[in-house]
């Protein structure tokens, strides 16, 4: 089970050639599998980048989110109580909010995550690939 975060999804989307090969690959190898995921947070976290201008897809904020999950086939995992309660007690999680859910979702299903974030790869919790 692979969890793209944030940047993942929109470099996936916009920029392919910012992931490395690790990461190409990893999406790749998932793909066929049914087994790419995101947390709904990062889709929140997209659509807010776009209404502030910070982000420009080409297209509507309900279309490019739908076109990201339809391109590769990722399943969207909800912020559930348990998630919620874990992302306020990982102990080297980056501040974020965003991030922390993330990283909770990742933990909670004993996933791994595909992410750019410096932070995130740094926290000993969270099993990442980049």
């Amino acid at each position: 089970m692979k969890i793209l975060d944030t940047c993942v999804l929109i470099f996936d989307a916009l920029a392919p050639h910012r992931l490395t090969p690790t990461a190409k690959q990893a999406i790749m190898d998932a793909e066929p599998q049914n087994q790419l995921f995101c947390s709904d947070m990062s889709l929140w976290e997209i659509a807010m980048l776009i209404d502030k201008k910070r982000l420009d897809p080409g297209t509507d904020t309900l279309s490019f989110l739908k076109l990201i999950l339809a391109a590769c086939s990722i399943q969207v995992l909800p912020i559930t109580p348990e998630i919620t309660s874990l992302s306020v007690s990982l102990p080297l999680v980056p501040a974020d909010p965003a991030d922390r859910i993330i990283a909770a979702t990742t933990v909670f299903h004993h996933a791994q995550l595909i992410t750019a974030d410096e932070k995130l790869r740094q926290c000993g919790e969270v099993k990442t690939i980049w």
